[in-house]
């Protein structure tokens, strides 16, 4: 059995709550370390007791870096317990530093896996600052067997051009685990809008982006009550200035807290008719290039999704001839876009998005096998020479 010592920035995070029992799922035993960003009890996997690096806090970069640094010292105190892994997961730029400590620890010749999903603003700077981070993920991953990433932008815009880094790339995109138990649900019917309420639309996941609130605000205003706005998952405090003032102030707008996924995805998206798929979040980078969690939701039941014209998003969606595209974000836009829906054109937007072959949305447990049994790959063959980045797409695998 493959043994991963997985690092996490966040703990909290339900996205590696996920990955976790994506690991478990594909027969490895998983040892979970990292930092603790807030309090989440519906991100704790069943069977794992974290090992708690310290604490760190979003949007505190400097406070961050002090925290890694206090960490590495003492991470030979925190993993004492923990026996030799035969790989290490470092889940972004600031548990890769760790997971090289680490490897000083375990002997200096454990492989380190680096999973970045996302590409912080400070790495696209064309500064001095900028310059010193990608040199530093360049140095840090510099013995990095393979790098794993969501989407193909992040590949296509960052990591071949300007991160540095010389390490295969496998694409594994922010589908639904659907392990196949009893409990799934079955994939998603054509939906039949229901007329006794108003339309919905549901943000749901990272809620980080002030301007999606904002314009949504203005939207459910402006249709008075034919739409309604229902939010749900881990607001992003530090971006707003009052979140939960702001959503109380609102009278076509609610906010349901956290949910779990994948268990509560077909109950909460059952309630809503269009998922957001848009973040002007690093807007016109990070933003404009991910493939977000939310997207896979939605379609995954059925749900119309709305995204912007040139992103990533709206590129994967307009090949498949799928969903609404906003042009602007502005209110006159979206009252433009979906002002004049109806029970016939939903019903056929939510059957293409049906349509769609299943393996489109969902990470099954042969993908999990899969990906475990090519993490074992690297961890039992002999590092090859590094293949520069710019000639790796020869090597690229995914798990779509």
């Amino acid at each position: 059995m493959l043994k991963i010592l997985y690092l996490a920035q966040d703990l909290a995070d339900p996205a590696v709550r996920r990955r976790i029992l994506m690991l478990q799922a594909g027969g490895a035993c998983v040892t979970l370390a990292g930092f603790r960003r807030g309090s989440n009890a519906l991100a704790a996997v069943e069977g794992i007791v974290p090992i708690e690096l310290g604490t760190t806090r979003d949007g505190r970069f400097a406070h961050r870096v002090g925290a890694i640094a206090k960490a590495c010292l003492s991470l030979s105190a925190k993993l004492r317990a923990v026996g030799r892994p035969d790989l290490i997961i470092a889940r972004n730029l600031d548990m890769l530093a760790v997971a090289n400590r680490a490897v000083c620890l375990f002997g200096g010749d454990v492989p380190i896996v680096y999973e970045c999903l996302d590409i912080h603003r400070l790495l696209l700077r064309s500064d001095m600052a900028g310059r010193a981070m990608r040199a530093c993920e360049a140095h840090l991953g510099r013995n990095a067997r393979l790098l794993i990433t969501s989407s193909p932008a992040f590949v296509e815009h960052y990591f071949r051009p300007r991160s540095g880094l010389d390490a295969p790339i496998m694409l594994i995109e922010n589908k639904v685990l659907a392990l196949g138990e009893r409990s799934d649900p079955p994939l998603a019917a054509v939906t039949t809008p229901r007329m006794d309420r108003p339309w919905r639309i549901g943000w749901f996941g990272a809620l980080r982006c002030r301007k999606s609130l904002e314009l949504l605000s203005a939207f459910s205003r402006r249709m008075e009550g034919r739409f309604e706005i229902v939010l749900r998952g881990r607001p992003a405090y530090s971006e707003f200035d009052d979140f939960d003032g702001f959503v109380r102030n609102e009278p076509h707008m609610t906010f349901h807290g956290p949910y779990r996924s994948p268990e509560d995805l077909g109950a909460i998206y059952e309630e809503v008719d269009f998922t957001w798929a848009i973040d002007f979040f690093e807007e016109g980078q990070n933003s404009r290039w991910l493939l977000p969690n939310r997207l896979y939701e939605g379609c995954r039941y059925g749900r119309v999704p709305i995204a912007m014209r040139g992103t990533e998003t709206a590129r994967f969606l307009a090949v498949r001839s799928l969903g609404f595209l906003l042009d602007e974000a502005e209110p006159d836009n979206l009252v433009a876009l979906l002002g004049a829906v109806d029970a016939v054109s939903y019903a056929d937007a939510s059957h293409r998005v049906t349509a769609c072959n299943s393996d489109t949305w969902v990470f099954g447990r042969n993908d999990c096998e899969n990906l475990v049994r090519r993490l074992s790959t690297i961890a039992t063959t002999t590092p090859e020479p590094t293949t520069p980045l710019s000639h790796a797409r020869q090597n690229e695998g995914g798990l779509s």
